[in-house]
């Protein structure tokens, strides 16, 4: 006869092999704390409703409470022969306080149990990383606020296209990063509705109070169809994907560190805390950390595809496959938690490079759209505006010289239109600031951005 909870119906034991591999709180025990909340709140309402006695509601929570500290200070050991952490966890219960530690699970099945775990734990992953990428976004404006001055080229198919401020470019990285952190705020958000009550799949027949227990959890609502409660797991998907979005932006802003810091660029010179060096070349000094964050981002996007495949095939309500949805979760917020904190250090410690910058914008015609820029601006039709600039790139490159440095003759031989007013449109400071369109990296609205997002991050600061 097996000691198992749901041994009733069996007569012989579990082989050993099956229960290796059937065994998760290896990966679930990280759910402790949720377990416990659970449980509290479910049996506090349990002796709301005169479900359960005062005297087994107070038994329960005390004994709850002696095993929260019994994990917290390394005493409690995880033992695989009882499956999972709910197992475990109400396994010590009975063994603490006996009969009444039997009597916690009544109105309740392990498939609300972990549904309801999974959302309070994921709700204040989301909630986490959150914070994480707002440490992100103030190193970004603080380093943009530093650097307003810094001309850079900006790109396109990592060829130098136009100039723009560093702070310009910065403050993309973290427009990227504030629908990243509004993602998760708004999956947070759609999560936040209790399973617990729901039992295996159809409710139970004991008088719960939902409400209560969903209050007590910080839930908006009971979920309302108790089937969909422990059978859904598209809250885990959006949160995940949410994460894998982040991911990917995370590993191009990585990847543009790696750029910036080769001696080829040579715009960013990373701190000795965030490189490494060869065990063979004592010259090198590499840009590892964010290297890191560009192959690890990858495990990310593998979380989300291990979930969907996992889920795609399951039919309604629980199936063990269920089991296997934790690792992905806890890896994909693990890695862009680790991400996010590497990529803050390493760029609150990084120095740019404002001569270098400035030197990479003299190469490539990046003024040559100021050229065709200055046409239009006088009534020539832009895709002839475009065609005259470049051919005066052309012989630019014929002749070996930049746009600036052609002769006005040769402006005026091109395009009657010209005169010695266009050299004033080449400078490269003029040709920033003439970009003062919403959203431009014209001084003034890069300040503007600035602010905006500083304020931002200080109202949720205080909230």
């Amino acid at each position: 006869m097996t000691d198992k909870p749901w041994g009733g119906r069996f007569q012989e034991e579990l082989d050993a092999i099956a229960a290796r591999f059937s065994a998760s709180v290896d990966v679930d025990g990280r759910l402790w704390p949720q377990d416990i909340e659970g449980s509290i709140a479910h049996v506090r309402m349990l002796g709301e409703r005169n479900i359960l006695s005062e005297d087994d509601v107070e038994q329960v929570v005390a004994g709850l409470e002696r095993i929260r500290a019994s994990i917290e200070g390394g005493e409690l050991a995880w033992d695989p022969e009882r499956e999972d952490v709910h197992m475990n966890i109400e396994s010590a219960l009975i063994e603490a306080i006996g009969e009444a530690g039997g009597r916690l699970h009544t109105g309740r099945s392990r498939n609300d149990q972990v549904a309801t775990d999974m959302r309070l734990w994921t709700r204040q992953a989301c909630q986490s990383t959150t914070a994480d990428i707002d440490a992100l976004l103030e190193v970004l404006v603080d380093k943009a606020e530093a650097h307003v001055d810094f001309l850079m080229p900006g790109y396109t198919h990592l060829q130098r296209a136009q100039p723009v401020r560093l702070a310009h470019h910065l403050l993309a990285w973290a427009e990227m990063l504030e629908r990243d952190r509004g993602r998760l705020v708004d999956a947070a958000a759609r999560m936040n509705e209790s399973p617990l009550g729901s039992a295996a799949l159809a409710g139970t027949t004991f008088p719960l109070d939902r409400d209560a227990t969903a209050r007590a959890l910080g839930f908006d609502r009971p979920m309302r169809n108790s089937l969909d409660a422990v059978s859904s797991r598209d809250f885990l998907l959006e949160a995940v994907s949410a994460l894998a979005i982040c991911a990917v932006h995370l590993s191009r802003i990585a990847e543009e560190l790696v750029l910036w810091s080769s001696q080829e660029f040579g715009f960013v010179q990373m701190s000795d805390a965030f490189t490494t060096g060869s065990s063979i070349m004592p010259q090198k000094k590499n840009p590892d950390m964010p290297e890191l964050v560009r192959g690890k981002t990858g495990r990310v996007v593998g979380s989300l595809v291990n979930l969907l495949v996992m889920l795609k095939g399951l039919p309604l309500a629980y199936n063990r496959d269920l089991q296997e949805d934790k690792a992905p979760v806890f890896e994909a917020f693990d890695t862009v938690h680790d991400c996010l904190a590497v990529l803050s250090g390493a760029i609150s410690s990084a120095t740019f490079d404002r001569d270098r910058m400035a030197a990479a914008l003299k190469e490539g015609f990046l003024d040559a759209t100021e050229v065709a820029d200055w046409l239009a601006s006088r009534g020539v039709p832009f895709r002839e505006a475009h065609h005259v600039a470049g051919k005066l790139v052309r012989q630019a490159v014929q002749r070996g010289m930049t746009l600036s440095e052609l002769p006005l003759e040769v402006y005026q031989a091109a395009h009657h239109a010209f005169d010695e007013s266009v050299f004033r449109a080449l400078d490269m400071e003029t040709a920033v600031e003439r970009r003062s369109v919403l959203g431009g990296p014209a001084r003034a609205r890069v300040q503007e951005a600035l602010a905006e997002l500083r304020g931002r991050l200080q109202a949720r600061r205080g909230a």
